[in-house]
């Protein structure tokens, strides 16, 4: 069959129709009193590469003086079965009466008529076919529709310039989307506006849902500025450049790779694809396109575009043609598949689908890095809002908390706000730290490290424990937390602790119970002291915090607030409070550049005769930032004295003026700023404790210190202290525990305190009479009587007594306080 100017195509179900109105064959016979309306049904034979007619049908239409056209066709909604069905509206003009009528195609390729009507007027605007089927079109901008269901013309109450989009929306019904007509003031130029301002025609509009009452679009429109624009719920999301003039309609189509497509035509006879991906870009163009379908013509199961081209070479039906995805669909005409065998279009096609799977398992994985940048970005929002709000907090300032809402956040709790008094019963600062609690604050640069102190008073540090510093930036820095990572420690300068270290994150043995909040240690030092000095009780009192100094350069300047985290407790009359966290500001620290280069915070120590000079700051600097291991050493047949001149004499050291039972190593090379402390149990046995910078100089000091021991000594390394001394403190401790369990086995309380009594305590005197005298009269037997079941009373009741819970509390605290200090030192002590 020849195609003529009468030819119409669409897309059905993944095939091609074609209609076309013509004559009979035989118009002589028919003496030009009758049409034929004509379809072809094609399919893409994607053996051959070619379409192929599977079905055809024909509609005979009365053309007595009359002219008969074809004015457009369609797919639509048939509201009696709802299946979509093709359509086609046809125009039957006779002088000076015009008849339209609605045609359904049905499988059968017969053709039903739905609906017919007259108007005095022909049809121009904005003709629009949707569900039912209906009709609606546009006449002195004024609307009119006509359904199958009533067959009669009404009119809309709405006046409309232009009309966008017609469908329907699920819970909404037939929806028109267009433009008013603009009503200017008599006073304005109606000039001003341009072409483009007036309307927007040839849009796609392919979405729409409800949320909260409200309805959401996203639309795609062509201007008349040769432009494409989208825009999602009214607000333009992007804008591309067409390269041909006069658009004139648009067609979305979702490929195999999830790729959003929309093919352009235009007045000239050319088109344009437009992909959208992070923008709009022209992603392909072609020339002489006669006609632009969207389908899957190929059974893949996503949407290709179909191109017909003009070819007037050629007049068969669907000669030359184009079918892409612009991926890896890829069909045109002209083309020689002829060489293509079943196996190697298998491959393709698998390979295809693989891609596909691919493909998705791709945009899923991105979309869930998306949603992981999201979330990190809002954790690092809420961390930099809880710093903020806790330095206002620990400086006594207020502090205004973000809307929850704009921060994304849902609230767990009531969103009433607590009244004034409230905040200050839950954060009693002033209640819980002494107007004056430190004594010093300082800092020392050692390497590429920065060391921040803070000596604190005897009385508040004796009644803290799980004592650690943090560091925050003072400067609002929006791009970066303001959190700087470091690490606490506690060091303690004395003979019988070895110069241990003592870290809040040390290692402790494996739960055995309920770890409660009882820091066992604070105790043992406190009730059990040892040998002590002012340089002990010195050291103890200082908490160090170590960061890295290099990323705090960066700033040049920086102002760092410090912090003190501890756990505050009262001991008064043995009785055990329960510990409350505290935070408080010991105060800033200013760092800059200029005074690092110039060496105002080095530690500095220099020989002084046979001293070294180093302050207690500069000490406990080079302790914090060191690595501390103990070695014991045993000699079977000689005396240790040469470690004594092994660390006088090749590694030059010298003991500190301020603590002398550590020395420090001057000797060149890696091993300079070594700190040891020798301590001698017997002439045969002593226990070497070295704090190093890294690995390397321990092994450098080791390789030495063997080079002039005796072969048969023998170094052990001991991993939490001396045995001697954890075997004194297993002790101590285990005392401690036998005296806690004694004691709570001989409570009593009282009436008048509400605590446990065994026994008669009324205050009264037991009437000691003569048990014969009370049996001689019958009033005494009586008396005895009473006196028996009484006693037999108290008896019971002094076999089952309870406790209440605050006073049972205190009691399973201390049981479990002395039992977990016993058990971490027979942990230590097996470690050694």
């Amino acid at each position: 069959m020849l195609l003529g100017e009468q030819d119409q195509f669409l897309s059905y179900n993944g095939e091609v129709l074609v209609f076309q109105l013509s004559k009979p064959k035989h118009a002589e016979e028919a003496d030009d009193k009758t049409m034929n309306l004509s379809v072809r049904r094609m399919v893409f034979n994607r053996d051959t590469k070619l379409f192929v007619q599977t079905s055809s049908g024909a509609f005979s239409v009365e053309a007595s003086h009359s002219k008969i056209e074809m004015l457009s066709c369609s797919c639509t909604t048939d509201s009696r079965t709802g299946i979509i069905l093709p359509c086609v509206l046809m125009k039957k003009k006779k002088r000076n009466s015009i008849k339209y009528f609605l045609l359904l195609l049905h499988s059968s390729n017969q053709f039903e008529p739905s609906f017919y009507f007259k108007l005095d007027y022909e049809l121009k605007e904005d003709i629009r076919l949707f569900a039912g089927p209906s009709l609606l079109w546009r006449h002195d901008n004024k609307l009119f529709y006509i359904s199958s269901n009533t067959c009669v013309v009404q009119s809309a109450p709405v006046h409309l310039s232009c009309v966008v989009w017609t469908g329907e929306i699920v819970g909404e019904g037939t929806v028109v989307l267009g433009i008013r007509t603009a009503c200017l003031p008599e006073t304005e130029d109606p000039d001003g506006f341009s072409v483009s301002d007036r309307a927007i025609w040839g849009s796609e509009f392919f979405g729409s849902e409800r949320l909260r009452k409200q309805l959401r679009i996203s639309l795609v429109a062509i201007t008349h500025k040769n432009q494409l624009v989208w825009f999602q719920n009214g607000a333009p999301k992007g804008v591309c450049d067409l390269p041909y003039e006069k658009p004139r309609s648009v067609t979305p189509a979702l490929t195999s790779s999830r790729d959003l497509l929309f093919a352009v035509s235009f007045a000239s006879g050319n088109s344009c694809a437009v992909q959208r991906r992070d923008s709009l870009q022209v992603a392909s163009k072609w020339q002489k396109v006669k006609c632009v379908l969207v389908d899957d013509f190929i059974g893949s199961g996503s949407e290709q575009l179909l191109l017909l081209f003009k070819d007037d070479s050629n007049t068969d039906v669907l000669s030359t043609f184009k079918i892409t995805d612009l991926g890896e669909v890829n069909y045109a005409s002209g083309v020689s598949y002829k060489h293509d065998v079943p196996a190697a279009e298998g491959l393709q096609e698998n390979g295809l689908l693989t891609v596909r799977a691919l493909e998705t398992r791709l945009q899923a994985g991105w979309t869930s890095v998306r949603e992981l940048q999201q979330h990190l970005a809002l954790q690092k929002r809420v961390i930099l809002e809880s710093c903020r709000a806790l330095i206002d907090l620990v400086e006594e300032r207020p502090h205004i908390l973000p809307n929850s809402k704009e921060e994304g956040l849902v609230s767990l709790w009531d969103d009433e706000e607590n009244p004034p008094d409230s905040l200050s019963k839950e954060t009693p600062w002033t209640s819980e730290v002494p107007e004056h609690f430190t004594e010093e604050l300082w800092q020392r640069v050692v390497g590429d490290s920065l060391v921040v102190g803070v000596k604190l008073t005897e009385s508040f540090y004796l009644s803290l424990s799980d004592v650690s510093l943090s560091l925050v930036m003072d400067q609002d820095f929006s791009s970066i937390s303001p959190i700087i990572k470091c690490q606490s420690k506690i060091i303690k300068l004395n003979k019988a602790f070895s110069a241990l270290a003592v870290s809040p994150g040390q290692i402790e043995p494996p739960p055995k119970k309920m770890k409660l909040d009882l820091h066992s240690k604070n105790d043992l030092r406190k009730e059990f002291p040892k040998r002590s000095s002012r340089i002990q009780l010195d050291g103890a009192r200082t908490v160090t915090a170590v960061t890295s100094l290099s990323p705090l350069l960066a700033f040049h300047r920086v102002c760092c607030v410090v912090l003190l985290h501890a756990r505050k407790q009262n001991h008064q009359n043995d009785d055990l409070q329960q510990s409350k966290k505290i935070t408080v500001l010991c105060g800033k620290i200013l760092l800059s550049l200029e005074d690092i280069s110039n060496g105002r915070y080095s530690i500095k120590m220099l020989r002084d005769n046979s001293y070294c000079t180093g302050s207690m700051e500069d000490i406990l600097a080079v302790l914090a930032v060191s690595v501390r291991f103990s070695f014991q050493i045993v000699s079977c047949d000689c005396t240790l004295t040469p470690v004594s001149s092994w660390l006088l004499g090749e590694m030059e050291c010298t003991p500190f003026k301020e603590c002398q039972d550590n020395i420090f190593c001057h000797k060149a090379g890696n091993v300079h700023g070594t700190i040891f402390n020798w301590a001698l149990n017997n002439p045969f046995e002593g226990v070497l404790t070295i704090f190093c910078r890294n690995l390397t100089v321990l092994f450098q000091c080791l390789h030495s210190l063997t080079r002039v021991l005796p072969p048969s000594c023998s170094v052990k390394l001991l991993r939490s202290g001396s045995k001697a001394v954890l075997t004194e403190q297993l002790a101590l401790a285990l005392e401690k525990e036998v005296l806690t369990l004694k004691n709570s086995l001989f409570l009593k309380e009282t009436k008048a305190g509400n605590s446990l009594t065994w026994g008669d305590e009324s205050g009264k005197k037991n009437n000691n009479a003569p048990l014969a005298s009370l049996l001689d009269t019958e009033e005494g037997v009586q008396q005895f009587r009473k006196k028996l079941q009484k006693e037999r009373e108290e008896s019971v009741q002094s076999m089952n007594q309870t406790l209440n819970g605050a006073l049972y509390q205190k009691t399973a605290l201390k049981i479990a306080e002395a039992q977990l200090s016993s058990d971490m030192i027979v942990w230590r002590l097996a470690k050694s």
